[in-house]
């Protein structure tokens, strides 16, 4: 049985989606990611590596675009992330690859930038969700997936209909199966119930990319 990891930063990951920035991307065989500016990254030469994201967005082993979004605490100001933003959705749209969203203190921002840019072709994750269950509610409104990681809130995760749950470790040292059994525990459900729904979740939001990469592994692998 495999997990899926939905994000994660681990280059050596196998059976996940691993973010990176444009200049680092450096595909390996067998290997899914994600490519984006990652709000954190707004402050620098932002339009050069949009040069690369551009090129490294049609690329097969390239199933999401991002880590993009919105950040109150660190990167710039928010009406440039807004707007880098913006391009993150426009670029998604026209290669019909989903968007794996980071968010800090902007939701409203970010529910509002989304309902500016409809209508969608493509679907929205927000990646590591920490949020209430009030915000969670307001997210999947919008037909928003969440992916949940070592820090999840157990409220927001039982609130959120089981069709738009992901899981992750993101950065944490902590295994994804580790993480994925308390969320599972949290929902009183068994870890292979856990695991199928997750993937299946998974497969569903990824690109046609993704698909072939479900279809290549085998349904039963991931259970």
């Amino acid at each position: 049985m495999t997990m899926f990891n939905f994000h994660t930063h681990d280059l050596s990951a196998h059976d996940a989606i691993i973010s990176v920035s444009p200049s680092c991307f450096d595909p390996q065989s067998g290997q899914l990611y994600s490519v984006g500016i990652h709000p954190w990254d707004t402050t620098n030469d932002w339009l050069q590596d949009w040069d690369l994201l551009e090129k490294h967005s049609h690329h097969p082993q390239v199933v999401a675009i991002g880590e993009t979004g919105l950040d109150t605490l660190r990167g710039a100001p928010l009406g440039v992330q807004i707007e880098i933003f913006k391009n993150h959705i426009a670029l998604a749209e026209q290669v019909r690859k989903p968007l794996i969203v980071h968010c800090v203190r902007a939701w409203q921002e970010l529910i509002a930038t989304w309902r500016h840019t409809a209508p969608h072709r493509v679907p929205l994750a927000v990646h590591g969700f920490r949020g209430n269950a009030n915000v969670a509610r307001q997210l999947t409104d919008e037909g928003f997936y969440l992916s949940f990681g070592a820090h999840f809130n157990a409220e927001a995760l039982a609130v959120t209909p089981h069709d738009r749950i992901l899981i992750e470790n993101d950065d944490s040292n902590t295994d994804i199966t580790s993480i994925a059994t308390s969320a599972a525990q949290a929902l009183a459900m068994s870890v292979d119930e856990f695991t199928i729904l997750t993937s299946d979740n998974a497969r569903r939001f990824i690109s046609s990319q993704g698909l072939n990469y479900f279809s290549r592994v085998g349904k039963s692998d991931l259970r």
